[in-house]
């Protein structure tokens, strides 16, 4: 017995005339005859009563209507699952992204990606650099929003999509507080608070490398994996910080943020997945991401 057969059934138990349902079934009428003839053959009951005035169901045709709507009811529903679970509409996603991401990009493209898809399941974890890429790697998450400078290889494709200058942070009573713009060479003597190279090595040498740049070696006083974490540190007087300049959305008290002199250095965010990895879900995720990095972009410039 096939789907078909069950709605050429349907077809013809709910208009009771065979005319009209090969009509509605866009078939000629004898063949959908011995369609009904050959499925009561192969369940071994008679569905119908016929008479050249009128056709009824018989008991066991109602019964068996009724399983049968069903049945089609749920292949229906089968079908649109599936339509929606190719066009990326519903599934479950599990996003990395680094803390400094939430100042930015990610809540405007969380919030649009739930609008446009509220049938699919964001699991989202906060991470590092390193960790981010590790667990795309092990497939632990599928996508992840880490800080620039990160390069593709052969498992992870990492694609910029948000790049944004570095600012100095000053606790509110340095004597550098007031002065703007800030060379990094009047930094030289000061003790700085970085991120962990552990966890984002990449992110770590820029900023070492700028101070190697501007004529000396930073003297890290103190290492934090949250940039809250570093701003409070700042604020707290243990030492000055460089950070993307969309983290100055973290309004605290004792905390400045000053331009650097020096040609803006620029850092980022760069949207990394897994190569291998071609399920819509993901491609509708990081088409949300890319959208919403040119709006923030672009309102960034015209502000």
């Amino acid at each position: 017995m096939e789907l078909r057969h069950l709605r050429y059934f349907t077809a013809v138990a709910e208009e009771l005339h065979f005319g009209r349902a090969a009509a509605r079934l866009h078939m000629a009428q004898p063949p959908l005859s011995q369609h009904i003839l050959n499925l009561e053959k192969e369940i071994g009951v008679k569905l119908f009563e016929r008479t050249k005035r009128k056709v009824e169901l018989t008991e066991a045709g109602r019964v068996f209507l009724a399983e049968a709507q069903l049945i089609l009811e749920h292949a229906e529903q089968a079908t649109r699952a599936a339509q929606r679970a190719s066009r990326g509409e519903v599934g479950r996603l599990r996003v990395g992204f680094v803390m400094s991401a939430t100042c930015s990009l990610l809540p405007p493209a969380l919030q649009t990606f739930r609008a446009r898809y509220p049938a699919v399941e964001l699991a989202l974890e906060e991470t590092t650099t390193e960790s981010g890429l590790e667990a795309l790697r092990e497939g632990k998450i599928r996508a992840c929003l880490l800080r620039l400078p990160v390069n593709s290889d052969q498992v992870i494709t990492a694609e910029p999509v948000l790049r944004e200058r570095l600012v100095l942070a000053l606790p509110a009573g340095h004597r550098l507080a007031q002065q703007s713009p800030v060379s990094l060479r009047a930094l030289s003597q000061e003790p700085f608070i970085l991120f962990p190279r552990n966890q984002g090595q990449s992110f770590y040498d820029r900023i070492v490398s700028l101070c190697h740049k501007a004529g000396f070696s930073p003297r890290v006083a103190q290492e934090a994996t949250q940039m809250q974490t570093i701003l409070s540190l700042v604020a707290a007087g243990i030492g000055v910080a460089l950070i993307p300049e969309s983290v100055q959305s973290l309004r605290g008290a004792g905390v400045v943020y000053q331009p650097l002199r020096e040609r803006a250095p620029e850092t980022g965010l760069a949207l990394a997945w897994r190569r291998d990895d071609d399920s819509a879900v993901l491609a509708n995720f990081l088409n949300v991401v890319r959208e919403e990095a040119r709006r923030f972009t672009k309102n960034s410039k015209s502000s």
